[in-house]
């Protein structure tokens, strides 16, 4: 249910599409709060009438009847009540509609960003996407509702209340008209202002999150250095930013209510006095000098309905803005067509002279080549920030190559369905995920095809029979991140999810650096005999775990600056001889 498509510019227009879906509700909700509101409006009238007229009347009576003030005043407690009804049932209207449009507009939101590139998240940043979901989506609900319950009701309070003013007494009304224009001039030029403050006071709320987010995830990391107070100063700088930004939008609009009711007030001094001098020539009434100022109470607090919706309106376009940087990026990363064609008479895998950089400036990978077949297994080794991870982002397309091509088969993986193309591959990423969940719901993880069977053969070559020595086994639960597990533990655990949809490709991206050597040793031997025709890339930075590979990268800075097997590298490198040398020691390591 994608609902937006076009250029948002005002929050009217994205809030007239939430609640487009909703138009019957909306219909009935409008026309309780219009007729709520002509029912505030029939009052004042009712008491000008009751004044001038019925107790006048009731006065001059030889047998005075009290019937009429009676019914009078009954009629009016009618129409007071009718109304709380007709507000209070309109309100929920108003509030149900804006929470299932805004329901609508989170999942279109997050349908999008599940559909953003790798490269689109990194400019948006996670922690500006985790603000607009939340803190964005909530402010245009607020404007929603408030919008639905004072969008009707205050114009029709303004505007009737002037016309019922005006047919009490035109000339006070044209004074009290007169003060219109000032205020709009005061909304208008607050409002100008507000917009942009709003939206930098949620670029910090962006910073802020960032913050909260890095604090939380390396917690003990800053424990373990006795950081606290360096995270506490940093978290509070962050924290000052968003409240000094916050405030001088709050100040910006908070100017509006005094100034408004500046004006108003000295509008109804004005009405007062020349109100007294039309009612002691005789032009006037008592009840309607008192309907009059009831009707201006009415209109100020009209007004004072319009300054909140312009406030929350401010605040709404900033937040509509950022909604719609995410909504209206383009697709940069069109999805293939084709299906995957198995040919086992092509390389499996095939790199052709592919380039990459994440930034356009700095190249991230240089020119890499190479190709596997299946059921063979490919090495990869080489320093931190090398760019082994890389390869593997372009090979499950997080990212699309600048240079060069990637083919599966022989096709390229541009005209592929990116969902086939996962399918068939089974990744273990360096800084895996593990889920609040059972040790079962996390290797299923909700794939239907995946049996029973399937998980007690992935648990088992990846040696996770510790599973089964746990309370419950399969269904003990998990701790957030795992963290009821130890790193070894874990990493079987992701192993195994990975083994368990059984995949053409295996890949292990520095899988096994929590593992001893011995229980590395037995899963690579159990991948071996169990998952001959699966082909296996393994990205290790020790080289006991890639030494019985049929290839092996060695990249530095982005380029492969060495390739065979282990015994040729032996050979040929001088520096993958030097690496092997040191970690396994021995002129035949």
């Amino acid at each position: 249910m994608i609902l937006f498509r076009e250029k948002e510019v005002f929050p009217l227009r994205m809030i007239f599409r939430l609640i487009k879906p909703y138009w019957r509700m909306l219909t009935v909700s409008l026309t309780f709060k219009s007729l709520a509101a002509l029912a505030d409006l029939f009052l004042p009238w009712l008491i000008a009438y009751m004044i001038d007229t019925t107790i006048p009347a009731l006065r001059m009576a030889a047998e005075p009847d009290l019937m009429p003030l009676f019914q009078l005043g009954g009629l009016m407690i009618v129409i007071a009540i009718v109304g709380v009804i007709l507000n209070i049932s309109a309100n929920r209207k108003a509030e149900y509609i804006a929470s299932y449009a805004i329901q609508g507009l989170r999942h279109d939101l997050f349908a999008k960003m599940e559909n953003l590139s790798a490269r689109q998240v990194d400019v948006l940043t996670r922690p500006s996407l985790i603000s607009r979901m939340t803190s964005d989506t909530y402010n245009m609900y607020n404007a929603t509702a408030v919008m639905q319950r004072l969008g009707v009701r205050a114009p029709v309070l303004l505007i009737g209340g002037i016309l019922m003013s005006l047919l009490l007494d035109p000339v006070l009304t044209l004074i009290m008209v007169a003060m219109l224009p000032l205020i709009i001039v005061i909304v208008y030029g607050a409002s100008k202002k507000g917009i942009p403050l709003y939206k930098r006071t949620q670029e910090f709320l962006d910073q802020l999150i960032r913050k909260l987010r890095e604090y939380i995830t390396g917690a003990r990391v800053v424990r373990s250095l006795s950081m606290h107070d360096h995270e506490i100063s940093a978290f509070e700088h962050a924290n000052q930013q968003t409240v000094t930004a916050e405030l001088t939008a709050h100040i910006t609009m908070a100017k509006i209510n005094p100034l408004m009711n500046a004006v108003m007030n000295i509008g109804l001094v004005l009405v007062l006095i020349v109100g007294a001098y039309r009612l002691a020539s005789g032009q006037a009434q008592i009840g309607q000098i008192i309907a009059f100022v009831t009707y201006f109470t009415i209109i100020l607090t009209a007004m004072m309905s319009v300054t909140r919706i312009f406030v929350l309106s401010s605040r709404a376009t900033a937040s509509a803005q950022r909604i719609d940087e995410v909504l209206d990026m383009p697709v940069d990363m069109q999805d293939g067509s084709e299906d995957v064609r198995p040919d086992p008479t092509r390389p499996l895998i095939t790199f052709d002279n592919v380039s990459f950089s994440y930034n356009q400036k700095e190249s991230n990978l240089k020119n890499i080549n190479f190709d596997i077949y299946q059921g063979q297994t490919l090495g990869i080794i080489g320093a931190t920030g090398s760019g082994k991870t890389t390869i593997i982002n372009l090979l499950m397309r997080f990212y699309d190559v600048d240079e060069g091509a990637i083919l599966i088969y022989g096709q390229n993986i541009k005209d592929l369905k990116a969902a086939g193309l996962r399918r068939r591959i089974g990744v273990v990423f360096q800084n895996d995920l593990i889920f609040a969940d059972s040790i079962y719901g996390n290797i299923q993880f909700n794939r239907d095809k995946i049996t029973d069977e399937d998980i007690e053969k992935a648990t088992r070559v990846a040696q996770a029979e510790f599973i089964y020595e746990k309370e419950h086994d399969l269904q003990h639960q998990m701790a957030q991140k795992g963290m009821n597990l130890s790193g070894g533990q874990k990493q079987r655990v992701l192993i195994a999810r990975a083994l368990a949809g059984k995949p053409d490709v295996i890949v292990l991206d520095d899988a096994s650096s929590a593992l001893d050597y011995k229980t590395d040793m037995n899963m690579r031997k159990a991948l071996k005999q169990e998952l001959s025709t699966t082909t296996m890339i393994i990205i290790a930075q020790r080289i006991a775990s890639i030494k019985d590979a049929d290839k092996i990268l060695l990249i530095d800075e982005g380029a492969v600056i060495a390739t065979g097997t282990h015994q040729e590298l032996m050979r040929t490198s001088t520096i993958y001889r030097d690496i092997a040398r040191y970690q396994l020691g021995g002129d035949d390591a």
